[in-house]
Order: structure tokens, then C-alpha cells, then sequence
């Protein structure tokens, strides 16, 4: 089974349309978006709306929260006065030019999303959050202390716990009492990475179907990055009341 799982668009039309172009010729038995549709590029309602017609389960990210109601806090953990700055022009724009129809689907998502299968006599819970099953914009950064990882896959009950949030992939295998295996995946970003590859990212699940959580090899994760016309996007935020700086970072992906 081939579950297709992306994440962090924000924005960027180009960075989608080139998803959708590499996903389906890779044909997945499933689709989930893990959120943050909007903010940081200028076509928001482009972007929920090439996920509504596909009819794609999708969660709320934070951003996605925020705009929904018209907020000012995107939840995002700024760093510096300056990315503090950058970001209050970011929501402001975007909470401009969304249209009500479109704030009215972000404001449908759900928080997370639990797919349990039974493909034989082991039941595996997969678990599709943004940030963390307990916030949803919680940073799960890939040098979490095991402990604390695998407390929390524990409280929420998932087998395999796939997010986004970091805009940072990763695979990390966790080992439970009794050999049981938990794996808590990033899914990185389809149009704002932040792991040095300017090109987007996404992953895609490989569940056999004699899986089983005392048999870490049952779950693969494959993550798949593709080309998209990153200086279309870049040149799209430097005609736009958006901070250039959001330009550099997609030319650098960081």
C-alpha cells in the first residue's frame, strides 16, 4: 500500500501544480494533506482550491487556523524582531486576500486525522497531525529526546505518526517495551522547505500488507523531492507587499 502525505504548501501555486504532476504518475493508493495551505506567497486561494476539487482529506496547520478566523497570530515561532516583523506583514496580506468562501473551508479542518488498518491479525494506527497531537503547532524537531517522542505517540496511540510543521524531513524508528516500533515521520515541505533543497518535498508511505509494530521493516518511508520553477514563486513574493526575505528562502530552501 502507497499512501502519498504532503504538507506546507503555503502559498505556492507553482510548487503544487509540480507536486500533482509528480504524485500522480506515481499513482498512490491514498492522498492527505497535513496542512498550512496559505501564507508567505500570494496565491492562497489558488492553492485550497486545487485541494478542494480533488476532494483531498486534509488537516488544519496552524497558518491555516489563524486565517480561518481572521487572526493576526499565525502561531509561528519567530526567532528574531525581524522574522517577527516579516510575519505580522505575511498574515496581514494574506488575511487580505483570502476570500470568504476559501476562510470558510480552513475553517472546516480538522486537527488531525487516525486511519486504523487491519491488513491481518496486527492492528496499525497511523496518526496525520501537523505540529503534534497535542499542539498544533508544536515543533517535533528530528533531535527530540526519544523519551519524550515516543511518550507522546504513546498518549495519542499511533503506530506511525506522520507531520509537518518543521518544513525539515525525517524517519525516526522509536522502540517501545516488547518490541513494538513507532515511527514518527516528517514529511518536510511541498512549497517552503527548510533543509537546504530548494525543491519541494513530500513522502510516500509504503504500509506491506504483513505489517506489523513488532517488525520495523513492514513500514517504509520514501521521501521524494521534485523540480518546480522556484524563481516563479520568488519573483511572485518581490512584486507583492511581502518581505523579499521570503524570496531568498525559497532560491535557498532554508
Amino acid at each position: 500500500m502507497k499512501i502519498a502525505l504532503f504538507s506546507d504548501i503555503h502559498a505556492n501555486l507553482p510548487a503544487l501544480q509540480a507536486f500533482f504532476k509528480d504524485v500522480e504518475e506515481r499513482k498512490p493508493d491514498a492522498i492527505y494533506c497535513l496542512g498550512d495551505l496559505v501564507g508567505y506567497n500570494i496565491w492562497p486561494n489558488e492553492v485550497i482550491n486545487e485541494i478542494r476539487k480533488r476532494g483531498i482529506p486534509t488537516i488544519a496547520g496552524n497558518y491555516d487556523f489563524g486565517i480561518g478566523r481572521t487572526s493576526n497570530d499565525c502561531g509561528c515561532a519567530y526567532k528574531t524582531d525581524t522574522e517577527k516583523a516579516n510575519g505580522s506583514v505575511s498574515i496581514s496580506f494574506t488575511n487580505e486576500i483570502v476570500k470568504e468562501d476559501e476562510r470558510r473551508y480552513l475553517r472546516t479542518l480538522p486537527a488531525h486525522i487516525k486511519v486504523e488498518f487491519q491488513l491481518n491479525n496486527d492492528k496499525l494506527n497511523l496518526l496525520l497531525v501537523h505540529g503534534s497531537p497535542r499542539k498544533i503547532n508544536e515543533y517535533l524537531f528530528e533531535d527530540r529526546e526519544e523519551k519524550s517522542m515516543l511518550r507522546i505517540m504513546h498518549d495519542a496511540d499511533a503506530d506511525i505518526m506522520c507531520f509537518g510543521h518543521t518544513h525539515k524531513p525525517y524517519h525516526r524508528v522509536l522502540t517501545e517495551e516488547g518490541q513494538h516500533y513507532r515511527h514518527a515521520i516528517n514529511i518536510g515541505s511541498v512549497g517552503k522547505p527548510k533543509d537546504g533543497d530548494p525543491r519541494g518535498g513530500y513522502v510516500m508511505l509504503h504500509i506491506n500488507e504483513d505489517s506489523s509494530i513488532s517488525d520495523k521493516s513492514t513500514v517504509q518511508t520514501e521521501f521524494i523531492r521534485f523540480e518546480y520553477d522556484v524563481e516563479k514563486a520568488a519573483k511572485a513574493v518581490e512584486d507583492s507587499p511581502l518581505p523579499n526575505a521570503y524570496a531568498e528562502s525559497l532560491r535557498k530552501g532554508v
